[in-house]
């Protein structure tokens, strides 16, 4: 049995959560409003503070998407009652980070500035004090957007594991090598 599948799914008060009957799940809250398509097979029930994702056999296909709906289910009701936020730093010298709007003006060692359009449902600020690394602060109440917009950003300038400049995640952990030695002779 899926240990994740089974857990219940806790409802915060404002949050309603509406289950169409093509399996259309629309979940409301004071962040917005997201909806999920969701498997035919699988039986959602609704009560009064929770709700349970039910599987109808022990198939393979059934098992993995059993936990697989319970999650995305549950990372909805958080993103609309609670939110996410994703930061990323700039490492580098001369990186900028500029938001005007939803574009975002970036400086990253190139020749040009690269400009990213943000979508609608992110909320994009960056923030540059003197003697610090840039700082993109990303808020959303959809998780999966919010992580295809970070993993973009990141993108345009990985971090490289001698001197570790480029785009990273606040608190992210860079593997380091040890570069070149000189020869003795």
């Amino acid at each position: 049995m899926s240990r994740i599948g089974k857990l219940p799914i806790e409802i915060p008060a404002g949050v309603t959560i509406d289950v169409a009957s093509d399996n259309l799940v629309t979940v409301k809250g004071p962040l917005g409003t997201l909806t999920q398509k969701v498997d035919p097979d699988l039986v959602l029930v609704v009560e009064a503070k929770q709700m349970l994702v039910n599987r109808p056999t022990e198939q393979k296909r059934h098992r993995a998407m059993h936990g697989l709906y319970r999650s995305l289910l549950n990372n909805m009701v958080v993103g609309v009652s609670k939110g996410y936020e994703v930061k990323l730093e700039l490492v580098g010298v001369g990186y900028r980070a500029e938001s005007q709007g939803q574009i975002l003006d970036l400086v990253l060692g190139f020749s040009h500035h690269t400009y990213l359009q943000i979508p609608k449902e992110v909320k994009v600020e960056a923030i540059t004090d003197k003697r610090a690394n840039p700082i993109i602060t990303l808020n959303s109440a959809d998780k999966q957007l919010i992580g295809h917009v970070a993993a973009k950003i990141r993108s345009f300038r990985l971090p490289e594991p001698y001197k570790g400049k480029g785009v990273k995640f606040v608190g992210e952990k860079l593997r380091r090598k040890a570069g070149k030695t000189a020869s003795k002779k």
